[in-house]
């Protein structure tokens, strides 16, 4: 209850639990923090790494703290085409940001209409639609992303077409089974006894009861998103060269890391491994209070 007697908005009840983890609202902070300064590279970013006329190959593979030909202070170095690595991270934190959620989302929409269709549905739709998700689940989602990229080519939009593809049936089992729950209940079964349009039930009834678990996935699946970029851009199958994502800034710096220009790969990677352990925190942490069975 609130101090005017009204009782307690059920968002600020949830952000109480949450705080109790310090843990997760320090993972909360640094995910808001990285998304935040991802939003506003351009204005944060010491150097614009698209900007060829800031550039000098003079200053390639130089040393953190090194002073490069246009003033610039490269607090974490340059990499291989002369960029302020700093920059060329922020930049690529935002590439990598923007794929996961764009990925995230539309893998989010075409799962969860998949799996409440078929709950609701039934019969030979249901068998045949989840048959379809169950032979992609048997499949890992890194070799099929690995697979459609090879095929598809570079690109954002090939990017995340394979991201898509890959990560669409987690979404469609999970709303599936949340669906095929609630489908049973009896407010359900009033509602299909109303004239009600199938629209209106699927919509006002049943899809919501399902966001709880999808919500949970979701923040799985934005870490996984971000990792699989990575991994597709290190083997050359995801951005190409010109896009400083942070994978392909991995893989441009790895070449160099024998000798001794470490900082080419390792700044990179220590960004990757911070933003995908302060997302699955933060999804440990909902999966959690959402689901107080799975605490441990």
């Amino acid at each position: 209850m609130t101090e005017t007697g009204k009782p307690t908005p059920p968002i600020l009840l949830f952000w109480r639990e949450f705080r109790r983890n310090r843990i997760a609202t320090v993972a909360l902070g640094i995910t808001i923090l990285l998304a935040f300064v991802a939003l506003f590279a351009p204005f944060v970013a010491p150097q614009d790494p698209y900007n060829l006329q800031t550039l000098s190959l003079m200053d390639a593979r130089r040393p953190p703290g090194h002073v490069g030909s246009g003033g610039y202070v490269h607090i974490l170095g340059t990499d291989a085409q002369g960029r302020d690595l700093l920059s060329a991270i922020l930049y690529g934190l935002r590439i990598s940001i923007q794929i996961s959620l764009a990925a995230g989302f539309i893998a989010l929409t075409i799962g969860a209409t998949i799996g409440v269709l078929a709950a609701y549905i039934g019969g030979w739709v249901e068998t045949v639609l989840m048959r379809m998700v169950d032979l992609q689940l048997s499949f890992p989602a890194i070799l099929l992303a690995l697979v459609l990229s090879a095929l598809l080519g570079q690109g954002k939009a090939q990017l995340i077409t394979a991201l898509v593809a890959a990560q669409y049936a987690y979404f469609a089992r999970t709303a599936y089974g949340a669906a095929t729950a609630e489908r049973r209940k009896d407010y359900i079964e009033a509602a299909l006894a109303t004239p009600l349009s199938a629209r209106r039930v699927i919509f006002r009834h049943l899809l919501p009861n399902c966001a709880p678990p999808l919500i949970v996935v979701a923040t799985v699946q934005i870490a996984s998103s971000i990792s699989l970029e990575a991994t597709l851009s290190f083997l050359g199958l995801g951005l190409p060269v010109t896009e400083p994502s942070l994978g392909m800034l991995i893989a441009n710096g790895f070449q160099y890391m024998m000798s001794g220009r470490y900082w080419l790969s390792v700044y990179p990677g220590l960004m990757l491994i911070l933003l995908i352990m302060a997302i699955n925190i933060v999804g440990d942490q909902i999966r959690d209070q959402l689901n107080p069975r799975l605490r441990r």
